[in-house]
């Protein structure tokens, strides 16, 4: 897809719709819909002993929406094993512009006024799709995460759409859903 037909209120169209966008290397722009799905269920985050830990000992500031944009620029950036990556520049120009309107959001963590890890998505209704999270210290997205996960609770949100499963996903409860299944629960939450 061309980068100019694409706008925030076609982002959310498609959210709406179950699809989401990702750009390959040469910046082109495809949607996807998995079949599974993976969401990570708001009621079965699991939070280790050390994390637990961590989050109880406080050594880190949490925000919300304070960097929306540099939280995308870090989730963009290479790290090891990932050299490319699926958020280009007309993705972040497009998810900031989102946010602007009031339908992405960032958590940021911070260690001595750095920016050390984060998690943004996009949230419709009772719906918030994660797109991407990084971490430069130990369990700096996992963090982030928590502090979501709270927050998507409290605002009782219904639907945690991750998209894809990953092995550190799992460990924090992620499940795999049928594609039929996920959209009878996108209806539910954009519905509520």
């Amino acid at each position: 897809m061309d980068r100019e037909k694409l706008t925030p209120e076609i982002l959310l169209n498609g959210y709406a719709q179950g699809i989401f966008p990702m750009a390959e290397a040469d910046g082109t722009i495809y949607w996807y819909d998995p079949d599974p799905r993976t969401i990570l269920p708001l009621d079965g985050f699991h939070v280790s002993r050390s994390l637990n830990r961590r989050l109880r000992h406080g050594d880190f500031d949490v925000t919300f929406d304070r960097d929306f944009r540099q939280v995308m620029v870090e989730c963009a950036a290479p790290g090891p094993g990932r050299e490319e990556t699926w958020i280009s520049e007309d993705l972040i120009d497009l998810y900031t512009a989102l946010h602007e309107h009031g339908f992405a959001h960032s958590v940021e963590v911070w260690t001595d006024g750095r920016l050390v890890g984060g998690v943004y998505g996009v949230a419709i209704r009772r719906l918030f799709a994660g797109e991407s999270m990084f971490s430069r210290v130990t369990d700096g997205s996992k963090i982030a995460l928590a502090h979501l996960v709270d927050h998507l609770n409290q605002q009782q949100y219904t639907l945690f759409d991750v998209q894809f499963t990953t092995d550190h996903l799992k460990t924090l409860g992620a499940i795999e859903i049928p594609r039929s299944e996920y959209q009878r629960r996108l209806k539910q939450a954009l519905h509520a």
